[in-house]
């Protein structure tokens, strides 16, 4: 069974698996109005779903997931009310869903599509596939539990300077760190995926939703607390003149000059 959203995303179910793709290859997937909209729509779709134990996340074309849509502009809200309202139920879905959520990573995880990526249970990458941490270009910080994410996988001072210096790590480094389950040829990602999959899709489903529950609560501070403090501090950043500089040195391809206001 396949179920379109509006051309951004679809769902393709094969027996106790479903994968969810993002559709804007022309984009590299960049997350816009329309794909945070059906990414909510979707995960409440999946959950509802009782023969579905797994779902497989992951991009068309030639990357997994760029970010936000920049080029598209940041939407009337502000900034920390968009997160909270348009990011939050999604990634928060994947982090309460009863189902498995894996991961297929190539390319490049940019922005907030390193934390879909990383949010999922597990994540399978490709060798030469690389998470993205782009917001220190746009004078921005991590949003989307991207903080809580690197911190719980890297420590403090390897987060700190990745998320500062805004750098792509390697999936090597990233599998040493923790931060992926798995590494993968290119050619050979969607098939070791899948093989993940069926592995859990064939484990006991109550003891592996249970198990996804308690490692989701012993932490001291929660994702959905991280998620809060990224919004709040986001919001004013999204207003100020080194965003707004960040943004057309993007759009221009030229390197940024931040002025600090």
């Amino acid at each position: 069974m396949s179920d379109d959203f509006n051309g951004v995303l679809k769902i393709d179910t094969d027996g106790a698996i479903a994968t969810l793709t993002l559709t804007r290859p022309e984009a590299f997937n960049a997350v816009n109005g329309d794909m945070r909209l059906a990414l909510i729509q979707a995960v409440a779709r999946i959950d509802s779903m009782p023969d579905i134990r797994v779902v497989i996340l992951k991009g068309e074309g030639p990357g997994f997931c760029a970010g936000a849509d920049l080029k598209g502009g940041l939407g009337p809200m502000p900034t920390d009310h968009m997160l909270e309202a348009e990011y939050r139920p999604s990634l928060m879905g994947i982090a309460n869903s009863p189902k498995i959520w894996i991961a297929q990573v190539h390319g490049s995880a940019a922005g907030i599509g390193a934390a879909y990526a990383m949010n999922c249970d597990m994540v399978v990458m490709a060798e030469n596939a690389s998470l993205y941490m782009a917001f220190a270009a746009i004078s921005l910080v991590p949003d989307g539990g991207n903080t809580w994410l690197l911190l719980k996988g890297m420590g403090y001072h390897r987060a700190l300077q990745a998320i500062i210096e805004g750098r792509k790590i390697p999936a090597d480094e990233c599998l040493t760190h923790g931060l992926v389950n798995q590494l993968s040829p290119a050619d050979q990602l969607e098939a070791d995926t899948r093989a993940l999959a069926e592995r859990i899709a064939a484990a006991a489903p109550l003891a592996a939703s249970g198990a996804k529950k308690i490692l989701r609560s012993i932490s001291n501070v929660s994702f959905s607390d991280a998620f809060t403090a990224e919004a709040q501090i986001q919001g004013p950043l999204t207003r100020s003149a080194d965003f707004q500089e960040g943004v057309q040195a993007f759009i221009q391809k030229r390197k940024p000059v931040f002025e600090g206001k």
